[in-house]
């Protein structure tokens, strides 16, 4: 098994008992995964291999968090404490961490009716609402500037994004044999710069109202049981940002359709709820939907990852990732009506 961690060591950290299974899970593009069967149950042992997010003090907070929201009946699934009293064990400098295994399954957004949809905005809701209540302030400091409180990030500079599409561009040209993800990518690239050369005028301020949330809320990290959310997963971004956004963008991922457009009638059920919940302002989703629209149309992660990197893993993704900012720049004010009714 490639990247076997090392079980024993592991083990011995906590009475998990001794190992009977090992699996890697092949879901998630970071960090690494392991099903693991032990004489004492099933567990999911995560390797923070991540070196964004592998800092043993960054996950401790993380599991302090998701400990609290399951004391709120958040569905998460919060880590086992070892024999030392900790959440983390660092072996051979590696961070790992071993939790309960859920069992359930990933549902995207066409496989949930109008009333999951809602559920689904309800959920996130929630989550932002508790994460305000169970994070004390003073833990916020390493997510804030020092001259006073959080800030949302400068909204990506069209002058910036131009030259990584040239960059870009060239590159493709470069590659040798060229093949269909050559020519998408290319076509894609002469779009993209056409439209940011049409719509300039149109960068957002920073962003609005910011608060706790999770960071990467999407299909692959929520777990269904039956027709209900059986445990959110993965908090390695749990951090301060402008908690609309994370709304938007996570609709912007379960609610996609092959073709690059998004299911606005399941959105605005989502929507409506998330509003519910999280006690946002229609004006608050209509400024996160331009700011996440302009953000995915300077957006070219997977092209990086494809030509920079020759990581491929996000290339089936493309198409309709690629062929979302041109419907959305067309449907502008349909997204924003869906959002913000």
């Amino acid at each position: 098994m490639p990247h076997a961690p090392p079980l024993g060591a592991l083990l011995r950290q906590y009475a998990a008992g001794s190992a009977l299974a090992c699996e890697p899970v092949d879901q998630g593009l970071l960090n690494r995964g392991y099903r693991l069967c032990t004489t004492r149950g099933r567990y999911f042992l995560k390797h923070h291999f991540d070196p964004e997010t592998a800092d043993p003090a960054a996950i401790a907070r993380q599991h302090r968090a998701t400990q609290r929201l399951a004391g709120l009946g958040v569905p998460v699934a919060p880590p086992l404490t070892g024999r030392d009293g900790r959440t983390v064990a660092v072996v051979g400098g590696h961070a790992y961490a071993l939790h309960p295994w859920i069992e359930g399954r990933h549902r995207h957004g066409g496989q949930l009716s109008s009333a999951q949809c809602e559920r689904l905005g309800a959920l996130l809701g929630v989550v932002h609402a508790s994460l305000e209540s169970v994070m004390p302030t003073h833990s916020r400091a390493r997510a804030e500037p020092a001259d006073g409180g959080p800030r949302a990030a400068d909204s990506p500079d069209p002058a910036d994004t131009r030259t990584l599409i040239d960059d870009l561009l060239a590159r493709v040209r470069r590659h040798r044999p060229a093949d269909s993800f050559d020519e998408l990518a290319h076509h894609r690239l002469l779009e993209r710069r056409a439209l940011l050369e049409r719509h300039a005028d149109r960068r957002p301020p920073r962003g609005g109202s910011v608060g706790w949330v999770h960071g990467d809320f999407h299909p692959f990290n929520l777990l269904y049981q039956g027709d209900a959310p059986a445990a959110i997963v993965d908090w390695d971004r749990l951090g301060v940002q402008p908690r609309a956004e994370e709304a938007v963008r996570a609709a912007a991922i379960f609610f996609i359709l092959p073709a690059g457009t998004l299911d606005l009638p399941k959105a605005r059920a989502y929507a409506r709820a998330y509003r519910r919940t999280a006690g946002a302002t229609p004006s608050e989703l209509a400024a996160a939907v331009h700011r996440v629209w302009w953000e995915r149309l300077n957006d070219f992660w997977m092209l990086r990852w494809h030509y920079e990197r020759g990581d491929t893993r996000a290339d089936s993704q493309f198409p309709a990732a690629s062929a979302l900012p041109v419907w959305w720049t067309r449907e502008y004010d349909a997204v924003c009506d869906a959002f913000a009714d």
